[in-house]
C-alpha cells in the first residue's frame, strides 16, 4: 500500500514512516520540517502529495496546550484548515482510506464515579479551587469525592481548551468526508505518547518532554497540581504499530470508527517524573502546586476497543520505556 503520512518528518509521523516500510508499506512523507512547501493548507501541494495513493495517515497538527487563547487562530488554520483542504484533496482524487492523529484530549476530564449518583460529568475546574490546592473534581450533584477510571470510546465529548476543540473538530471532518465519498476513517485517539524523538524546550511539547528536557539542562522536573494526576503513557513505537493495524484492517465504509490508543496502565505524572528522572540519574522532581487552566485532573485509557478490533497491544512496558526514554535524544 502507498501511504501518504502528513507529518511523517515528526516525532510521531517518523515511527509511522518507519513502521510502514517494517511492514512492506510504501511511506510517502509529507512535511514542513522535510519541505517548507509541503503545508496540508496548501491545495495544490496536497494535490500532488496525493499522486498514487492508497491511503494516507494524518499526523500533521498543531500540538500542545499551547500559550493561551492567542494560540486559537493558528490552532484553527493548521489543524482543521489544514484537515479539510487534505479530505477535500483525497475526495477529489479518490482516496478513500484514511488514519487520522487523534486525541485523548477530546473527552475533556476522565471517568469518575460517585460513591451517590454514580458515573457523572465534573465541570470544569474552578479557579478558586485550584489557587486553593483543592485539584479534585467533585460530584456536580452532591459534591462528594470521585473515583477515576477508565474513559471508553461512547464517553461524551468535551474538549476544554481551544487544541482539544480543534481535534474534535478534525473528527467531525473527517466522519462527514467518511460519509459524503463511501470511504473509511478511523481515529487513533492518542493518550500521553512519549519517546524518542520528541520536540524539546517549546510549550507545545507534552509533560514527558518537559520533565527531560529539564533533567537534560540539570534542572529538577518541575510536576505541576499534587503530581498525582493520572495519565496513561503510551510508547510512540506502539502508537505508530497502531496506525499500521488501523491501515490494514478491513474497510469500514462511510463511518469514522474511534480508537482510544493508550497503554491500559495508569500511572500518576509524579509517578513518570520519578520514574524518568530515576533512569537519567536525578535531579529529583520538585511539586510546585502550580497549574495550567485547562489541564484536566484525570483522564485515562480503555483501549480494549483497539485490542479486539484490531488485534493490536501496547508492547513497551512503562518502566522501560522511561529507561529508554531517559537515554534517547531529543530534536
Amino acid at each position: 500500500m502507498r501511504v501518504l503520512v502528513t507529518g511523517g518528518a515528526g516525532f510521531i509521523g517518523s515511527p509511522v514512516v518507519e513502521a510502514l516500510r517494517t511492514h512492506g508499506h510504501e511511506p510517502v512523507v509529507h512535511d514542513v520540517r522535510a519541505d517548507p512547501a509541503a503545508d496540508v493548507r496548501d491545495p495544490e501541494a496536497v494535490r500532488r502529495a496525493l499522486r498514487g495513493v492508497d491511503a494516507v495517515c494524518h499526523q500533521a497538527a498543531m500540538v500542545g496546550l499551547g500559550a493561551g487563547f492567542s494560540d486559537a487562530a493558528e490552532y484553527v488554520s493548521r489543524n482543521d484548515l489544514g484537515t479539510a483542504v487534505l479530505l477535500t484533496g483525497m475526495a477529489d482524487a479518490g482516496v478513500r482510506r484514511l488514519v487520522l492523529a487523534g486525541s485523548m484530549v477530546v473527552y475533556g476530564e476522565g471517568r469518575y464515579a460517585c460513591p451517590r449518583h454514580g458515573v457523572v460529568r465534573p465541570g470544569p475546574r474552578a479557579v478558586a479551587d485550584l489557587d486553593a490546592g483543592r485539584f479534585e473534581p467533585r460530584c456536580p450533584e452532591c459534591g462528594a469525592e470521585l473515583s477515576p477510571g477508565l474513559v471508553a470510546e461512547d464517553a461524551p465529548m468535551d474538549p476544554r481548551n481551544v487544541y482539544a476543540t480543534t481535534k474534535l473538530a478534525q473528527e467531525h471532518l473527517a466522519a462527514a468526508w467518511a460519509r459524503a465519498t463511501g470511504s473509511s476513517a478511523v481515529s487513533l485517539r492518542y493518550h500521553n505518547v512519549y519517546g524518542p524523538g520528541m520536540p524539546r524546550n517549546t510549550p507545545y511539547a507534552g509533560v514527558a518532554s518537559f520533565f527531560r528536557s529539564a533533567l537534560a539542562r540539570g534542572e529538577a522536573p518541575r510536576v505541576y497540581e499534587d503530581g498525582r494526576q493520572r495519565r496513561d503513557f503510551v510508547h510512540v513505537r506502539d502508537v505508530a504499530a497502531a496506525n499500521v493495524a488501523a491501515l490494514e484492517a478491513p474497510a469500514r465504509e462511510g463511518v469514522l470508527t474511534a480508537y482510544n490508543t493508550g497503554s491500559g496502565e495508569p500511572h500518576t505524572v509524579g509517578e513518570m517524573a520519578r520514574a524518568l528522572a530515576g533512569a537519567y540519574g536525578g535531579p529529583e522532581p520538585v511539586v510546585t502546586g502550580e497549574y495550567r487552566l485547562g489541564d484536566v485532573r484525570h483522564i485515562t485509557a480503555d483501549s480494549a476497543r483497539l485490542r479486539a478490533d484490531l488485534g493490536w497491544r501496547a508492547e513497551v512496558g512503562f518502566e522501560a520505556g522511561m529507561r529508554e526514554f531517559a537515554a534517547a535524544d531529543m530534536r
